[in-house]
Protein backbone atom coordinates (compact mmCIF):
# COMPACT_ATOMS: atom_id res chain seq x y z
CA UNK A 1 0.00 0.00 0.00
CA UNK A 2 1.35 3.41 -0.94
CA UNK A 3 0.85 6.43 1.32
CA UNK A 4 0.20 9.76 -0.36
CA UNK A 5 1.68 11.94 2.36
CA UNK A 6 2.84 12.28 5.96
CA UNK A 7 0.51 13.75 8.58
CA UNK A 8 1.20 14.25 12.27
CA UNK A 9 -1.47 14.00 15.02
CA UNK A 10 -2.16 17.73 14.75
CA UNK A 11 -2.99 17.67 11.05
CA UNK A 12 0.32 19.16 9.95
CA UNK A 13 1.60 17.80 6.67
CA UNK A 14 5.32 17.01 6.52
CA UNK A 15 6.82 18.25 3.26
CA UNK A 16 10.35 19.18 4.38
CA UNK A 17 13.21 16.85 5.34
CA UNK A 18 16.47 17.99 6.89
CA UNK A 19 18.90 15.17 6.13
CA UNK A 20 22.28 15.11 7.89
CA UNK A 21 25.06 13.38 5.98
CA UNK A 22 27.77 13.62 8.66
CA UNK A 23 28.27 14.62 12.28
CA UNK A 24 31.83 15.73 11.47
CA UNK A 25 32.86 19.33 10.97
CA UNK A 26 36.06 21.23 10.30
CA UNK A 27 34.93 23.97 12.73
CA UNK A 28 34.13 23.71 16.46
CA UNK A 29 31.56 26.48 16.91
CA UNK A 30 31.08 27.08 20.61
CA UNK A 31 27.28 26.85 20.56
CA UNK A 32 27.24 23.76 18.34
CA UNK A 33 29.74 21.28 19.78
CA UNK A 34 32.43 20.83 22.39
CA UNK A 35 36.06 21.49 21.49
CA UNK A 36 36.98 17.84 22.07
CA UNK A 37 33.93 16.45 20.30
CA UNK A 38 33.93 12.67 19.82
CA UNK A 39 32.35 11.75 16.50
CA UNK A 40 30.41 8.60 15.70
CA UNK A 41 32.40 5.66 14.27
CA UNK A 42 32.09 5.69 10.49
CA UNK A 43 30.34 2.30 10.48
CA UNK A 44 27.48 3.91 12.41
CA UNK A 45 26.99 6.61 9.78
CA UNK A 46 24.54 5.95 6.97
CA UNK A 47 26.19 5.16 3.64
CA UNK A 48 25.40 7.38 0.68
CA UNK A 49 23.15 4.63 -0.69
CA UNK A 50 21.31 4.43 2.64
CA UNK A 51 20.94 8.20 2.73
CA UNK A 52 19.41 8.09 -0.73
CA UNK A 53 17.02 5.33 0.40
CA UNK A 54 15.85 7.57 3.25
CA UNK A 55 15.37 10.53 0.92
CA UNK A 56 13.58 8.34 -1.61
CA UNK A 57 11.13 7.11 1.03
CA UNK A 58 10.31 10.65 2.10
CA UNK A 59 9.92 11.81 -1.49
CA UNK A 60 7.51 8.91 -2.02
CA UNK A 61 5.46 10.25 0.89
CA UNK A 62 5.13 13.76 -0.48
CA UNK A 63 8.23 15.56 0.77
CA UNK A 64 9.00 18.41 -1.63
CA UNK A 65 12.00 20.03 0.04
CA UNK A 66 15.23 18.45 1.23
CA UNK A 67 17.99 20.32 3.01
CA UNK A 68 21.34 18.57 3.37
CA UNK A 69 22.99 19.32 6.72
CA UNK A 70 25.74 18.16 9.09
CA UNK A 71 28.15 18.69 10.85
CA UNK A 72 29.61 20.28 7.80
CA UNK A 73 28.02 18.37 4.91
CA UNK A 74 30.73 19.31 2.43
CA UNK A 75 33.38 17.30 4.30
CA UNK A 76 31.44 14.12 3.46
CA UNK A 77 33.32 12.22 0.76
CA UNK A 78 31.54 11.69 -2.56
CA UNK A 79 28.59 13.85 -1.50
CA UNK A 80 28.24 15.27 -5.01
CA UNK A 81 27.04 11.91 -6.30
CA UNK A 82 24.19 11.83 -3.78
CA UNK A 83 23.27 15.42 -4.58
CA UNK A 84 23.20 14.71 -8.30
CA UNK A 85 20.79 11.79 -7.76
CA UNK A 86 18.51 13.94 -5.65
CA UNK A 87 18.83 16.84 -8.08
CA UNK A 88 17.38 14.64 -10.82
CA UNK A 89 14.20 13.88 -8.84
CA UNK A 90 11.41 15.86 -10.51
CA UNK A 91 9.21 15.57 -7.40
CA UNK A 92 11.61 17.74 -5.41
CA UNK A 93 10.83 21.44 -5.58
CA UNK A 94 13.89 22.42 -3.59
CA UNK A 95 17.29 20.91 -2.82
CA UNK A 96 19.31 23.03 -0.39
CA UNK A 97 22.44 22.83 1.75
CA UNK A 98 23.48 24.44 5.02
CA UNK A 99 27.25 24.97 5.18
CA UNK A 100 29.88 26.79 7.20
CA UNK A 101 31.33 28.00 3.91
CA UNK A 102 34.80 26.55 4.37
CA UNK A 103 34.63 24.30 1.29
CA UNK A 104 32.60 26.53 -1.01
CA UNK A 105 35.50 28.17 -2.83
CA UNK A 106 36.27 24.74 -4.24
CA UNK A 107 32.81 23.18 -4.49
CA UNK A 108 30.22 25.91 -5.15
CA UNK A 109 30.12 25.47 -8.92
CA UNK A 110 29.87 21.68 -8.62
CA UNK A 111 27.07 21.94 -6.07
CA UNK A 112 25.03 24.14 -8.39
CA UNK A 113 25.67 21.77 -11.31
CA UNK A 114 24.45 18.86 -9.17
CA UNK A 115 21.09 20.56 -8.72
CA UNK A 116 21.42 22.40 -5.41
CA UNK A 117 19.17 25.46 -5.65
CA UNK A 118 19.58 27.23 -2.31
CA UNK A 119 22.46 27.67 0.06
CA UNK A 120 22.60 28.76 3.69
CA UNK A 121 26.01 29.84 4.97
CA UNK A 122 26.81 30.32 8.66
CA UNK A 123 28.52 33.62 9.44
CA UNK A 124 28.55 34.87 13.04
CA UNK A 125 31.26 37.52 12.78
CA UNK A 126 33.13 39.63 10.24
CA UNK A 127 36.05 40.19 12.61
CA UNK A 128 38.89 37.74 12.27
CA UNK A 129 39.79 37.30 15.94
CA UNK A 130 36.18 37.03 17.02
CA UNK A 131 35.36 34.61 14.22
CA UNK A 132 38.27 32.44 15.37
CA UNK A 133 37.03 32.58 18.96
CA UNK A 134 33.46 31.61 18.04
CA UNK A 135 34.37 28.83 15.61
CA UNK A 136 37.68 27.83 17.24
CA UNK A 137 39.18 28.07 13.75
CA UNK A 138 40.97 31.01 12.08
CA UNK A 139 39.26 30.69 8.70
CA UNK A 140 37.24 33.82 8.11
CA UNK A 141 39.04 34.59 4.84
CA UNK A 142 38.28 31.07 3.63
CA UNK A 143 34.58 31.51 4.39
CA UNK A 144 34.42 34.94 2.74
CA UNK A 145 36.04 33.48 -0.38
CA UNK A 146 33.44 30.71 -0.28
CA UNK A 147 30.62 33.24 -0.15
CA UNK A 148 31.98 34.99 -3.24
CA UNK A 149 32.32 31.65 -5.06
CA UNK A 150 28.73 30.84 -4.18
CA UNK A 151 27.55 34.20 -5.50
CA UNK A 152 29.27 33.50 -8.79
CA UNK A 153 27.85 29.97 -9.08
CA UNK A 154 24.27 31.02 -9.77
CA UNK A 155 22.26 29.60 -6.87
CA UNK A 156 18.60 30.62 -6.75
CA UNK A 157 19.04 32.00 -3.25
CA UNK A 158 21.90 32.43 -0.79
CA UNK A 159 21.18 33.21 2.84
CA UNK A 160 23.54 33.92 5.72
CA UNK A 161 22.76 32.48 9.16
CA UNK A 162 24.00 34.22 12.31
CA UNK A 163 23.53 32.98 15.87
CA UNK A 164 23.39 36.16 17.95
CA UNK A 165 24.84 36.14 21.46
CA UNK A 166 24.78 39.03 23.92
CA UNK A 167 28.28 40.29 24.64
CA UNK A 168 29.86 37.97 22.08
CA UNK A 169 28.73 39.19 18.64
CA UNK A 170 25.50 41.16 19.11
CA UNK A 171 27.37 44.40 18.31
CA UNK A 172 27.89 43.13 14.73
CA UNK A 173 24.22 42.80 13.80
CA UNK A 174 24.18 45.96 11.68
CA UNK A 175 27.52 45.12 10.07
CA UNK A 176 26.21 41.70 9.08
CA UNK A 177 23.02 43.20 7.63
CA UNK A 178 25.02 45.72 5.61
CA UNK A 179 27.34 42.94 4.44
CA UNK A 180 24.31 41.00 3.17
CA UNK A 181 22.75 44.04 1.49
CA UNK A 182 25.99 44.90 -0.32
CA UNK A 183 26.11 41.40 -1.81
CA UNK A 184 22.42 40.87 -2.56
CA UNK A 185 22.08 38.14 0.06
CA UNK A 186 19.41 37.37 2.64
CA UNK A 187 20.29 36.90 6.31
CA UNK A 188 18.63 35.20 9.27
CA UNK A 189 19.41 35.87 12.92
CA UNK A 190 18.97 32.90 15.24
CA UNK A 191 18.36 32.66 18.97
CA UNK A 192 20.72 30.08 20.47
CA UNK A 193 19.03 26.77 21.24
CA UNK A 194 19.74 24.65 24.37
CA UNK A 195 21.22 21.66 22.56
CA UNK A 196 24.16 19.89 24.21
CA UNK A 197 26.24 21.10 27.16
CA UNK A 198 28.59 24.01 26.42
CA UNK A 199 31.49 25.28 28.53
CA UNK A 200 32.48 28.43 26.64
CA UNK A 201 29.57 30.59 27.83
CA UNK A 202 26.40 30.66 29.92
CA UNK A 203 23.42 30.61 27.59
CA UNK A 204 21.14 32.50 29.96
CA UNK A 205 23.60 35.41 30.07
CA UNK A 206 24.33 35.50 26.33
CA UNK A 207 20.71 35.16 25.17
CA UNK A 208 19.71 37.86 22.70
CA UNK A 209 16.08 37.94 21.58
CA UNK A 210 14.98 38.36 18.00
CA UNK A 211 12.90 41.38 19.01
CA UNK A 212 16.01 43.14 20.30
CA UNK A 213 17.93 42.30 17.13
CA UNK A 214 15.11 43.62 14.98
CA UNK A 215 14.95 46.87 16.94
CA UNK A 216 18.66 47.42 16.36
CA UNK A 217 18.25 46.87 12.62
CA UNK A 218 15.24 49.20 12.45
CA UNK A 219 17.35 51.97 13.96
CA UNK A 220 19.20 52.06 10.63
CA UNK A 221 16.95 50.35 8.07
CA UNK A 222 13.21 50.36 7.43
CA UNK A 223 11.89 46.79 7.55
CA UNK A 224 8.73 45.74 5.71
CA UNK A 225 7.05 42.51 6.75
CA UNK A 226 7.45 39.96 3.96
CA UNK A 227 5.34 36.98 2.95
CA UNK A 228 8.49 35.14 1.80
CA UNK A 229 8.40 31.46 2.75
CA UNK A 230 11.34 29.07 2.54
CA UNK A 231 9.82 26.05 4.27
CA UNK A 232 11.75 26.70 7.48
CA UNK A 233 10.92 28.55 10.71
CA UNK A 234 12.19 32.04 9.76
CA UNK A 235 9.85 35.04 9.85
CA UNK A 236 10.99 37.50 7.18
CA UNK A 237 11.17 41.25 6.70
CA UNK A 238 12.47 42.99 3.58
CA UNK A 239 14.98 45.79 3.98
CA UNK A 240 13.21 48.65 2.24
CA UNK A 241 14.92 49.81 -0.92
CA UNK A 242 16.92 46.59 -1.28
CA UNK A 243 16.36 43.01 -2.37
CA UNK A 244 17.61 41.68 0.97
CA UNK A 245 15.30 39.85 3.36
CA UNK A 246 16.09 39.62 7.06
CA UNK A 247 14.77 36.56 8.85
CA UNK A 248 14.42 35.71 12.52
CA UNK A 249 14.47 32.20 13.94
CA UNK A 250 13.08 32.60 17.44
CA UNK A 251 12.59 29.32 19.32
CA UNK A 252 12.39 31.16 22.66
CA UNK A 253 10.67 34.48 22.02
CA UNK A 254 8.35 33.47 19.15
CA UNK A 255 7.68 29.74 19.19
CA UNK A 256 7.63 28.49 15.60
CA UNK A 257 5.95 25.11 16.13
CA UNK A 258 2.39 25.88 15.10
CA UNK A 259 2.85 25.20 11.40
CA UNK A 260 5.81 22.81 11.63
CA UNK A 261 6.19 20.96 8.34
CA UNK A 262 9.55 19.23 8.89
CA UNK A 263 11.44 16.36 10.43
CA UNK A 264 15.15 15.56 10.64
CA UNK A 265 17.19 12.44 10.03
CA UNK A 266 20.62 12.33 11.65
CA UNK A 267 23.73 10.98 9.96
CA UNK A 268 23.34 7.86 12.12
CA UNK A 269 19.86 7.29 10.74
CA UNK A 270 17.80 8.53 13.68
CA UNK A 271 14.47 10.10 12.77
CA UNK A 272 14.10 13.20 14.95
CA UNK A 273 10.49 14.32 14.97
CA UNK A 274 11.13 17.51 16.93
CA UNK A 275 14.31 19.52 17.48
CA UNK A 276 13.34 20.05 21.12
CA UNK A 277 12.88 16.39 22.08
CA UNK A 278 15.43 13.62 22.56
CA UNK A 279 13.09 10.91 21.26
CA UNK A 280 14.16 9.38 17.93
CA UNK A 281 13.36 6.35 15.77
CA UNK A 282 16.26 4.22 14.51
CA UNK A 283 15.80 4.03 10.74
CA UNK A 284 19.28 2.59 10.25
CA UNK A 285 18.36 -0.68 11.97
CA UNK A 286 15.37 -1.05 9.67
CA UNK A 287 17.31 -0.18 6.53
CA UNK A 288 20.13 -2.60 7.31
CA UNK A 289 17.81 -5.43 8.30
CA UNK A 290 15.61 -5.00 5.23
CA UNK A 291 17.85 -3.45 2.54
CA UNK A 292 15.96 -2.29 -0.51
CA UNK A 293 12.53 -2.57 1.14
CA UNK A 294 11.26 0.92 0.46
CA UNK A 295 7.67 0.10 1.34
CA UNK A 296 8.61 -1.12 4.81
CA UNK A 297 10.57 2.09 5.34
CA UNK A 298 7.67 4.26 4.19
CA UNK A 299 5.28 2.40 6.49
CA UNK A 300 7.65 2.99 9.41
CA UNK A 301 7.78 6.71 8.65
CA UNK A 302 4.00 6.98 8.52
CA UNK A 303 3.73 5.20 11.86
CA UNK A 304 6.44 7.32 13.45
CA UNK A 305 4.71 10.56 12.53
CA UNK A 306 1.90 9.63 14.92
CA UNK A 307 4.38 10.38 17.72
CA UNK A 308 5.40 13.87 16.58
CA UNK A 309 4.80 16.28 19.47
CA UNK A 310 2.86 19.49 19.10
CA UNK A 311 5.76 21.74 20.10
CA UNK A 312 9.12 22.05 21.82
CA UNK A 313 9.46 23.51 25.30
CA UNK A 314 12.77 25.35 25.13
CA UNK A 315 13.47 27.54 28.15
CA UNK A 316 16.11 30.20 28.64
CA UNK A 317 17.72 28.85 31.82
CA UNK A 318 21.05 27.04 31.98
CA UNK A 319 19.55 23.56 31.97
CA UNK A 320 20.44 21.47 28.92
CA UNK A 321 17.07 20.51 27.50
CA UNK A 322 18.28 18.26 24.68
CA UNK A 323 21.42 16.23 25.31
CA UNK A 324 22.60 15.90 21.71
CA UNK A 325 24.56 18.73 20.12
CA UNK A 326 23.22 20.51 17.03
CA UNK A 327 26.03 18.93 15.00
CA UNK A 328 24.66 15.50 15.92
CA UNK A 329 21.05 16.41 15.20
CA UNK A 330 21.84 18.04 11.88
CA UNK A 331 22.02 21.84 11.75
Amino acid sequence: MSHAHLLDPFGRRITYLRLSVTDRCDFRCTYCMSEDMVFAPRAQILSLEELYAVADAFIGLGVKRIRITGGEPLVRKNLLGLLARLGRRPELEDLAITSNGSQLAELATQLRAAGVKRLNISLDSLRRERFAALTRRDRLDQVLAGIEAARAAGFHKIKLNSVVQQGRNDDEVLDLVDFAIARGLDISFIEEMPLGSVSSHQREQTFCSSDEVRQRIEARHALVRSSQQTGGPSRYWRVQGTGTHVGFISPHSHNFCGDCNRVRVTAEGKLVLCLGHDNALDLKALIRRYPGDGQRLRDALVGALRLKPERHHFERDEQVQVLRFMSVTGG
